[in-house]
């Protein structure tokens, strides 16, 4: 999947357009089509991506992983300097199971 196809993509999921997202971000009509044959740059990128809310990886097809920092907001405290896409996505499956863990829990304890 391309650049442009993930944009689309997400877009679409999102019940948006690419139009929109272009004039949301000041972009020129067209722009992100562009990409299609022109390499945008790194600053377009970044600017689509935190738009979107997902990773410049994920955008440029290097991780299937789209924002791996997301559902870490209780594990703020976290230190993930050093770590890559891959190691804290590991740790946010990890947060995620003990959270269902808990939730199976309480709903045993509540029956």
């Amino acid at each position: 999947m391309t650049l442009l196809d993930r944009i689309k993509k997400i877009c679409s999921d999102r019940g948006t357009t690419v139009s929109k997202l272009e004039n949301d971000l000041g972009f020129g009509e067209n722009t992100i089509y562009q990409w299609k044959k022109r390499t945008p740059s790194v600053e377009r990128v970044q600017k689509v991506a935190d738009y979107l809310n997902v990773s410049v990886d994920y955008l440029l097809g290097r991780t299937d992983i789209k924002n791996p920092l997301e559902g870490l907001e209780d594990a703020q405290f976290l230190d993930v300097e050093g770590l890559t896409s891959e190691d804290i996505a590991k740790v946010e499956g990890v947060i995620k199971a003990l959270k269902e863990a808990q939730r199976k829990i309480d709903e045993f304890e509540n029956m």
